[in-house]
């Protein structure tokens, strides 16, 4: 297994993330990584410059994982519900809520050549590290179970449930057919 390093996703880093994105097409059709956020209903090229201004503005963040010192081979992108309202199975998940976490992670991606090396895992890592340095605090995902069922990868936007439950998240609820609502508490890390 290659040792994986996470750095935040900024201005700095910003080539990186838009290499690996740019190498595979767009992903998922030119999400840029952009379904998520408020204005993620809108399709077309302007995504990337969409995705461009909200590094630029600090209203995007993510984990982004590096195989080596030069080449980002996957990311976790996480942010607060204000900057992430549009999560998949939103009218269930909405119809038993609460009160809303701090953060959520939403989505992952994993370069073709990395995939089944622990980039994910790396880049949940990176961002829970992120999350502590920003002042911690409740932190929720929607991952998919996929005990007993074959999905590839390359599907699997907000990844695997036992993924999550090793790093010590909780289920809290179903939403979906296969999909979970985990959360844990993450501590901030000071000074």
């Amino acid at each position: 297994m290659p040792a994986f390093t996470t750095q935040p996703l900024s201005p700095s880093t910003w080539p990186d993330f838009a290499a690996l994105v740019e190498r595979h097409n767009g992903v998922w059709g030119g999400c840029w990584c952009m379904e998520f956020h408020p204005e993620g209903k809108e399709r077309g090229a302007h995504r990337r410059a969409q995705k461009e201004q909200r590094v630029r503005q600090g209203t995007a963040h993510a984990a982004l994982v590096y195989a080596d010192a030069a080449t980002c081979v996957g990311w976790c992108q996480f942010g607060p519900p204000e900057e992430l309202p549009r999560i998949k199975h939103l009218r269930v998940y909405s119809e038993v809520i609460a009160a809303p976490p701090q953060w959520r992670i939403t989505c992952f991606f994993v370069d073709k050549a990395y995939r089944g090396q622990g980039v994910s895992s790396a880049a949940l890592s990176g961002a829970l590290e992120q999350i502590a340095l920003q002042g911690g605090g409740v932190v929720e995902s929607y991952p998919e179970d996929v005990t007993d069922r074959k999905v590839s990868a390359a599907f699997l936007y907000n990844s695997r449930l036992s993924m999550f439950e090793r790093q010590g998240f909780e289920r809290v609820r179903r939403i979906g057919k296969s999909h979970w609502v985990v959360a844990k508490v993450v501590q901030a890390i000071t000074g």
